[in-house]
């Protein structure tokens, strides 16, 4: 893969991708992307969505790829403030798609305001994950559809390919580090964990909120 500029504040908390996943010419990175994103794609078909916040959204691409889909007709992408992805930003516009600029701790939405909350490869970074968790699944009145590395497979994958060592194989900005077990754990606070797969190395899952 090729690497890209993050920025890194604080809290540790990162912006941008350590590589540069959707344009990675890498022939075993593509096809597991590619598995990445088929899997992403049918559980978001599954949500069908209306209305949809994307905590994190990162550069906009699935969030610019949402807001063109059939019945879409409110999303909003929020992530840090950051030159590089204002920038990514102005590329991926549409006339039902918003970008704003906060922290995923606090949300300032009403109540139950979207169907659907993502957040994909993003819950890794923030400092309080269960607090940011029980935010979205306040805003979001049908649906959680959230991503992570599955660990410890993420860390062993990055040691094995000479990936940060110093750090025993830890991405730069992952603060947290769960299993596909203890994801599900997490999330099944908010709701019944309806799909959980596994596209390799990630751990996805698609809860109904509430349920």
């Amino acid at each position: 893969m090729t690497p890209t500029t993050v920025t890194v504040d604080s809290e540790g908390t990162v912006t941008g991708n350590t590589y540069d996943k959707y344009g990675t010419t890498n022939p075993v990175a593509r096809r597991l992307q590619a598995g990445f994103e088929r899997n992403l794609e049918e559980l978001f078909a599954q949500a069908a969505p209306t209305t949809l916040l994307d905590v994190g959204c990162g550069e906009g691409v699935h969030t610019y790829n949402w807001a063109q889909k059939p019945g879409v007709e409110r999303i909003v992408g929020l992530d840090l403030d950051d030159p590089q992805l204002h920038e990514a930003w102005k590329g991926r516009q549409h006339p039902n798609l918003q970008y704003v600029v906060m922290k995923a701790e606090n949300l300032p939405f009403a109540e139950n305001e979207f169907e659907v909350a993502t957040a994909i490869e993003v819950l890794e970074h923030v400092p309080d994950p269960a607090h940011t968790v029980a935010e979205m699944a306040r805003i979001a009145s049908k649906w959680l559809l959230v991503s992570v590395p599955r660990e410890p497979l993420w860390r062993g994958l990055n040691m094995a390919r000479g990936a940060y060592w110093k750090d025993l194989g830890n991405t730069p900005g992952h603060l947290n580090h769960w299993s596909k077990r203890s994801f599900v754990k997490l999330l099944s606070q908010h709701g019944t964990v309806v799909e959980a797969r596994s596209p390799f190395p990630w751990t996805m899952l698609l809860v109904r909120v509430g349920a």
